[in-house]
Protein backbone atom coordinates (compact mmCIF):
# COMPACT_ATOMS: atom_id res chain seq x y z
CA UNK A 1 0.00 0.00 0.00
CA UNK A 2 1.56 3.35 -1.02
CA UNK A 3 1.32 5.89 1.68
CA UNK A 4 -0.30 9.43 0.97
CA UNK A 5 1.86 12.02 -0.83
CA UNK A 6 4.31 9.56 -2.39
CA UNK A 7 5.20 10.27 -5.93
CA UNK A 8 4.15 7.76 -8.47
CA UNK A 9 4.22 7.28 -12.00
CA UNK A 10 1.26 6.31 -14.26
CA UNK A 11 2.00 2.81 -15.71
CA UNK A 12 -1.45 1.82 -17.51
CA UNK A 13 -5.00 2.59 -18.02
CA UNK A 14 -7.40 0.08 -17.13
CA UNK A 15 -10.49 1.81 -17.54
CA UNK A 16 -9.63 4.04 -20.48
CA UNK A 17 -9.89 7.44 -18.42
CA UNK A 18 -7.39 8.95 -20.58
CA UNK A 19 -4.62 8.93 -18.18
CA UNK A 20 -1.26 10.38 -19.14
CA UNK A 21 1.06 7.34 -19.41
CA UNK A 22 4.61 7.71 -17.99
CA UNK A 23 3.23 11.36 -16.44
CA UNK A 24 4.06 11.46 -12.38
CA UNK A 25 1.23 12.28 -9.48
CA UNK A 26 0.98 11.83 -6.38
CA UNK A 27 -0.96 10.00 -3.91
CA UNK A 28 -3.72 12.02 -1.96
CA UNK A 29 -6.25 9.96 -0.93
CA UNK A 30 -7.17 6.12 -0.49
CA UNK A 31 -10.64 4.74 -1.78
CA UNK A 32 -11.53 2.07 1.19
CA UNK A 33 -14.79 1.30 -0.22
CA UNK A 34 -14.89 -2.56 -0.92
CA UNK A 35 -17.12 -2.29 -3.66
CA UNK A 36 -15.50 -0.05 -5.70
CA UNK A 37 -13.02 -0.93 -8.25
CA UNK A 38 -10.24 1.76 -7.63
CA UNK A 39 -7.63 1.84 -4.57
CA UNK A 40 -6.12 5.29 -5.10
CA UNK A 41 -6.84 8.95 -5.66
CA UNK A 42 -4.19 10.85 -7.28
CA UNK A 43 -3.15 14.36 -8.40
CA UNK A 44 -1.35 14.99 -11.93
CA UNK A 45 0.22 18.19 -11.50
CA UNK A 46 0.48 18.53 -15.29
CA UNK A 47 -2.85 18.70 -16.06
CA UNK A 48 -4.16 19.69 -13.13
CA UNK A 49 -6.65 16.82 -12.01
CA UNK A 50 -7.42 14.47 -9.76
CA UNK A 51 -8.09 10.54 -10.80
CA UNK A 52 -9.19 7.49 -9.40
CA UNK A 53 -7.26 4.49 -10.19
CA UNK A 54 -6.81 0.89 -9.21
CA UNK A 55 -3.16 -0.04 -7.60
CA UNK A 56 -2.02 -1.62 -11.20
CA UNK A 57 -2.20 1.35 -12.73
CA UNK A 58 0.32 3.32 -11.21
CA UNK A 59 4.16 2.63 -9.74
CA UNK A 60 6.68 4.05 -7.54
CA UNK A 61 8.55 5.83 -9.63
CA UNK A 62 11.85 4.83 -8.15
CA UNK A 63 10.84 1.41 -8.92
CA UNK A 64 9.87 2.98 -12.48
CA UNK A 65 13.43 4.56 -12.84
CA UNK A 66 15.07 1.51 -11.49
CA UNK A 67 13.47 -0.85 -13.98
CA UNK A 68 14.49 1.21 -16.76
CA UNK A 69 18.39 1.93 -15.46
CA UNK A 70 18.40 -2.17 -15.49
CA UNK A 71 16.70 -2.12 -18.83
CA UNK A 72 19.22 0.57 -20.64
CA UNK A 73 22.12 -1.32 -19.01
CA UNK A 74 21.18 -4.77 -20.41
CA UNK A 75 20.85 -3.28 -24.20
CA UNK A 76 23.86 -1.57 -23.82
CA UNK A 77 25.76 -4.85 -22.70
CA UNK A 78 24.10 -6.14 -25.79
CA UNK A 79 25.11 -3.72 -28.35
CA UNK A 80 29.06 -4.11 -26.71
CA UNK A 81 29.05 -8.13 -26.86
CA UNK A 82 27.48 -7.72 -30.78
CA UNK A 83 30.56 -5.24 -31.20
CA UNK A 84 33.03 -7.24 -29.95
CA UNK A 85 32.10 -10.28 -31.07
CA UNK A 86 32.18 -11.88 -28.11
CA UNK A 87 29.82 -14.90 -28.05
CA UNK A 88 29.70 -16.01 -24.52
CA UNK A 89 28.39 -12.81 -23.20
CA UNK A 90 26.08 -12.51 -25.57
CA UNK A 91 24.33 -15.99 -25.27
CA UNK A 92 24.76 -14.81 -21.50
CA UNK A 93 22.32 -12.17 -21.53
CA UNK A 94 19.86 -13.39 -23.98
CA UNK A 95 19.61 -16.42 -22.30
CA UNK A 96 19.87 -15.73 -18.75
CA UNK A 97 22.28 -16.15 -16.20
CA UNK A 98 21.21 -18.94 -14.44
CA UNK A 99 20.84 -21.07 -17.50
CA UNK A 100 24.41 -20.44 -18.31
CA UNK A 101 25.53 -21.42 -15.04
CA UNK A 102 23.66 -24.57 -14.97
CA UNK A 103 25.30 -25.31 -18.50
CA UNK A 104 28.95 -24.47 -16.94
CA UNK A 105 28.71 -27.59 -14.27
CA UNK A 106 30.35 -30.40 -15.12
CA UNK A 107 27.74 -33.39 -15.11
CA UNK A 108 27.45 -35.66 -11.93
CA UNK A 109 28.81 -39.19 -12.18
CA UNK A 110 25.76 -41.65 -11.86
CA UNK A 111 26.64 -44.23 -8.74
CA UNK A 112 25.73 -47.70 -9.12
CA UNK A 113 23.25 -49.42 -6.32
CA UNK A 114 26.11 -50.05 -3.55
CA UNK A 115 27.85 -47.12 -4.05
CA UNK A 116 24.53 -45.25 -3.23
CA UNK A 117 23.35 -47.40 -0.67
CA UNK A 118 26.88 -46.84 1.07
CA UNK A 119 26.05 -42.88 0.85
CA UNK A 120 22.87 -43.38 2.30
CA UNK A 121 23.86 -45.53 5.47
CA UNK A 122 26.80 -42.97 5.95
CA UNK A 123 24.34 -40.00 5.94
CA UNK A 124 22.28 -41.64 8.20
CA UNK A 125 25.08 -42.75 10.81
CA UNK A 126 25.34 -38.84 11.13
Amino acid sequence: MLRLGEKVTIIEDTFEQNLPFGQYAYVIAYDRNPDNAFDYVIRVPALNRNFFVPAGDIELESVVLKQEAERVEREALIDFALSTYNEKLFHQLMNGEAESAGEEEEPKETLSQADFIKQVNLRAWI
